[in-house]
């Protein structure tokens, strides 16, 4: 096992404690328990893009700038890049103020989630067996069918060895979970390529995967690849959360115009603010 050491010169607002409070709560799929790392710094386990070797990652903040250590067997640079992606890290943000100055619902949420950079799923390869997992099941069920298929080191299976399992999972879920190994391992959920498209069209690419309807797709997008500056379409409780901001007869296609280019982001701080509403008013 080798190890690689970077400093990264985050660009824009950051706090990693702030998002890595949002990736703790965002889906059990995406951080496993941190129990004894102080809240400035990160830990995972995931599969690297490409050779899917295993990847051990820490990352900590120092002022403006990240301190990622990537532990592992395989291409540590390419683990390294990967992580910038799943936490956002690569992303110049610099501009990211002026759309709360544009829109003073967005400057509140980056008041009450200061630094706060939207962490995605490991890869888009991962959001797509989340999202298989995860369909007609209640999240916490859907987290202890993910756990079952971790193996020892705490990894989510390579797709070669996911494609070869015999699970006994609901109704056709080891089939599609299949359908997504054959299409990591063919390409097809490749977060560079993803995200060289336009939202649109790789949302479009990735419903050809047996299993992942639209809803999924934009998951596997938004969430996998970590697509900055997207539009949900298939989330009724943030058009909810828009109509209580912004008032009635307002829409996120209406709305989202001044967020670009990070309306992914700014859906996200909205997203947060209403889990945070209705969480209160439920007691």
């Amino acid at each position: 096992m080798t190890r690689h050491e970077l400093t990264v010169d985050v660009l824009g607002p950051w706090s990693l404690a702030t998002s890595k409070r949002f990736w703790e709560g965002f889906a059990p799929a995406a951080l496993p328990s941190q129990d004894g790392a102080p809240p400035a710094e990160v830990r995972t386990v995931f599969r690297v893009e490409g050779d899917w070797s295993r990847a051990e990652a820490r990352v900590t903040q120092e002022d403006g700038k990240a301190r990622v250590v990537v532990t592992g067997d395989g291409d540590l640079d390419r683990a390294a890049a990967q992580v910038g992606r799943f936490l956002s890290l690569d992303v110049d943000a610099r501009d990211w103020p002026e759309v709360g100055r544009r829109d003073p619902v967005i400057a509140e949420a980056q008041r009450h989630l200061p630094g706060l950079r939207p962490c995605g799923f490991h890869s888009p390869y991962e959001a797509a067996a989340w999202a298989v997992l995860s369909q007609r099941l209640r999240i916490v069920q859907a987290a202890r069918l993910r756990d079952g298929l971790l193996g020892p080191d705490g990894a989510f299976p390579a797709p070669a060895e996911l494609r070869t399992l015999a699970l006994d999972l609901p109704g056709r879920k080891t089939e599609y979970l299949h359908a997504v190994a054959d299409a990591a391992l063919d390409g097809l959920l490749d977060t560079t390529h993803l995200r060289t498209l336009d939202p649109t069209e790789a949302v479009h690419a990735v419903r050809q995967v047996k299993g992942l309807g639209p809803f999924a797709a934009e998951l596997v997008v938004l969430r996998g690849a970590n697509a900055p500056d997207a539009i949900p379409h298939h989330e009724p409780r943030l058009e909810d959360e828009v109509t209580h901001r912004y008032g009635t007869g307002r829409t996120l296609a209406d709305v989202s115009a001044s967020w670009r280019p990070f309306r992914t982001w700014a859906a996200v701080h909205l997203r947060i603010l209403r889990e945070e509403r209705t969480h209160e008013i439920g007691g």
